[in-house]
């Protein structure tokens, strides 16, 4: 079985419980959501859902059929099948005494991240890229000592002049 990972955007109507139901959806049919994001798209009522998970194209097409049962699902688009663009932010709080902040403050440079708090013994870095990125900054923050870790989770949309929406 080739299991490989999909975005798909779900348009829903900016309704109580659709974040449930799409959920429940899932968690019912045994597909693991590996990150979900959810905010206000660009048309008033509706909001746009990003979700990662992992499986083979079946299960995709399970999922897409499965959503459209929803009533306040209005579109599904499988996001990963096109050229995108996808980012997710992350707040990592690292533990850094004074004598060790140039180190991190070098490593923040290279992944062109940025420091949004300094506290006596600690800093919290903001970093914006794909989950690969993320990954290796907590990977190279480690050593120092992670004390926190805060992610978004991916959002994504189609490159160029294509809208989804439409």
């Amino acid at each position: 079985m080739n299991r490989t990972t999909h975005t798909i955007a779900v348009i829903v109507n900016d309704q109580p419980g659709v974040l449930q139901r799409v959920s429940g959806l899932f968690g019912r049919r045994g597909f693991n959501i590996e990150s979900i994001t959810v905010g206000a798209s660009e048309e008033e009522g509706l909001s746009r859902m990003v979700i990662v998970t992992t499986g083979d194209d079946h299960m995709l097409e399970q999922i897409e059929k499965q959503l459209y049962k929803i009533i306040d699902v209005i579109k599904v688009i499988n996001l990963s099948s096109q050229a995108m663009v996808d980012r997710e932010l992350a707040l990592i709080k690292v533990k850094a005494e004074p004598k060790e902040r140039p180190e991190v403050l070098g490593v923040v440079e290279t992944f062109r991240a940025s420091i949004v708090d300094i506290g006596p013994a600690t800093l919290v870095v903001q970093v914006v890229g794909d989950s690969k990125k993320i990954e290796a900054m907590v990977e190279l923050l480690k050593p120092y000592g992670i004390r926190e870790i805060s992610r978004t989770g991916v959002t994504a949309m189609i490159r160029g002049s294509i809208t989804d929406s439409k």
